[in-house]
């Protein structure tokens, strides 16, 4: 996991790969968006805009991906995402291959972090990530998930 401000980009250290998809999201004014999912790439990268209220920890669940790399961008409000290692999903449901995701009931040693307007968080394959959580109390999130596929990187 990388968590970053997108005001300092180049100072996070990514790499060129992770630059050039957040880069072109902007550019593709996704702040401005609809919800809704976005090409840029074709499957090899594209955006998902989102906006909804965000939920007790309790009632959601954790999602990993293993074929896409997730880089979350919050457009408007804040939300709190918890998150583990790679291998730290517990009670998992089935595999959902087309759909390229796995929700799970647990994350065992789980982190959090806050993202507030301008931030991102990246998440690689295996790494089980719970957003859309809230801090104190709901609020209506604008998001954005560029989803970049790993074997592109």
């Amino acid at each position: 996991m990388i968590v970053g401000h997108l005001n300092q980009l180049q100072a996070t250290g990514l790499s060129a790969a992770f630059c050039q998809a957040i880069d072109q999201a902007l550019r593709a004014e996704i702040a401005h968006n609809a919800p809704g999912s976005y090409p840029l790439e074709g499957e090899a990268l594209f955006v998902n805009v989102m906006q909804f209220d965000t939920q007790r920890a309790e009632d959601k669940r954790a999602e990993l991906h293993r074929r896409y790399i997730d880089i979350q961008i919050v457009l408007e409000g804040e939300e709190r995402i918890y998150y583990g290692l790679t291998g730290s999903a517990r009670e998992c449901d089935e595999w959902h291959e087309q759909e390229d995701y796995q929700l799970c009931q647990r994350i065992e040693n789980e982190q959090s972090l806050t993202l507030k307007p301008g931030m991102f968080a990246i998440f690689m394959p295996g790494e089980p990530h719970k957003p859309g959580c809230h801090t104190t109390q709901p609020v209506r999130l604008k998001k954005a998930v560029i989803k970049l596929l790993h074997s592109a990187v």
